[in-house]
């Protein structure tokens, strides 16, 4: 639009005794005004968009040809697939099953398939806000009965089938889901005694998050497996699978206190100061006031910390649990397929992605959802 019908249109709208619309100008609108302001606003903003466009179109067309164009799609044998350039998802087709539940039985993975829609089920209701009434507590509680059910059996007809058969997806699930919802309480407790006027509950608080902080999860869960049972009456022995599923626990409670105990520092005092002057006890005031607010604000690192313990879980491995990362590293001792290392790691990263993707952006839905009432 030139200066002159610009003008023109002012005065016309000006005679007509009404507000003349002036659309702003291209560069500043549309995708023009889009890539201005966003990649190419100033003189070295430009430059590293350059550099990763250039990065992109290095990286991106090989990518595409391994995964789809050269790709052997249909099922195939090992030496097709060798002698192919790029992807072999026929492996994938061969061992997906392997991958995905372990070791189990393979004419009773409709068990872990089962188990896995209900712990799909169960925590996709939590997520919805409609959801959250008493019976949920009760829903989860019937569920994970159903759960251990279908994966342990030698009830219902059903064949046992020992932990140390359990793998792949179910077990990362279990682990994950397990670690968090009993180490969030935990946790919780333990920001709250670090923060205590009483000396020594918040000396038992302080030394317990600096213990377990202060050592990796392979420590605690190798301690899980050698020590802890060095510590039972004699004759008494704790199930593998229950050992590392506590000393994630104790690990997540750790972290997830920290997390926790940033939230409560950040509400301000007169916070506090409005609940005493109510009369309110100190759970009242707590579980009213202070801690829906601090867990409002807590929930971006609390949705990290969850991702971050959702991948740790493959450390498991370490100590003879075949998670989906142990699972897909049994999938690639097969003679027959040895060597699809990139196929395999491909397949579970697609997984592990779409769960953390979801639980980023259902964080991100909440934290709007739940800051109404500050946001401007």
């Amino acid at each position: 639009m030139t200066d002159q019908t610009l003008n023109r249109q002012i005065d016309t709208a000006a005679r007509e005794g009404e507000s003349p619309v002036i659309q702003p100008p291209v560069a500043k609108r549309g995708l023009i005004g889009w890539l201005r302001a966003n990649l190419f606003s100033t003189w070295y903003n430009s430059i590293v968009t350059l550099l990763l466009l250039y990065l992109l179109l290095q990286i991106v067309p090989g990518m595409i040809d391994w995964v789809f164009l050269s790709a052997v799609w249909t099922p195939a044998s090992a030496e097709v697939c060798r002698a192919a350039s790029g992807a072999c998802w026929a492996f994938i087709h061969e061992k997906y099953r392997l991958i995905l539940f372990g070791t189990y039985p393979f004419a009773e993975q409709w068990r872990p398939t089962l188990a896995v829609a209900i712990f799909l089920a169960l925590i996709l209701s939590s997520c919805n806000r409609l959801f959250w009434k008493p019976w949920l507590g009760l829903a989860w509680i019937v569920g994970l009965v159903a759960v251990a059910v279908l994966m342990y059996g030698g009830v219902l007809g059903l064949t046992l089938v020992p932990t140390t058969r359990w793998g792949g997806l179910p077990l990362t699930l279990m682990l994950a889901t397990f670690g968090l919802a009993f180490g969030f309480p935990l946790g919780i407790l333990m920001a709250l005694g670090r923060r205590s006027n009483m000396p020594a509950l918040r000396l038992l608080s302080v030394g317990y998050i600096e213990l377990i902080r202060g050592v990796p999860l392979i420590t605690v869960l190798f301690m899980a497996m050698v020590m802890f049972p060095l510590f039972l009456p004699q004759g008494v022995s704790i199930n593998n699978l229950l050992r590392a599923q506590i000393g994630i626990i104790l690990f997540a409670s750790a972290y997830l206190a920290e997390v926790v105990r940033g939230g409560l520092q950040a509400i301000p005092k007169g916070q506090y100061e409005a609940a005493d002057s109510l009369g309110l006890s100190y759970w009242q005031k707590t579980g009213l006031i202070i801690l829906p607010q601090a867990l409002r604000i807590s929930i971006p690192p609390l949705v990290n910390t969850f991702i971050g313990f959702f991948k740790d879980t493959s450390l498991v491995l370490i100590i003879g649990l075949f998670d989906l990362v142990g699972a897909a590293k049994t999938a690639l001792t097969d003679p027959a397929w040895r060597g699809f290392y990139r196929e395999s790691y491909f397949f579970i990263a697609i997984i592990y992605f779409v769960f953390c993707y979801s639980m980023s952006k259902y964080s991100q839905y909440l934290e709007k959802k739940l800051n109404v009432g500050t946001r401007r």
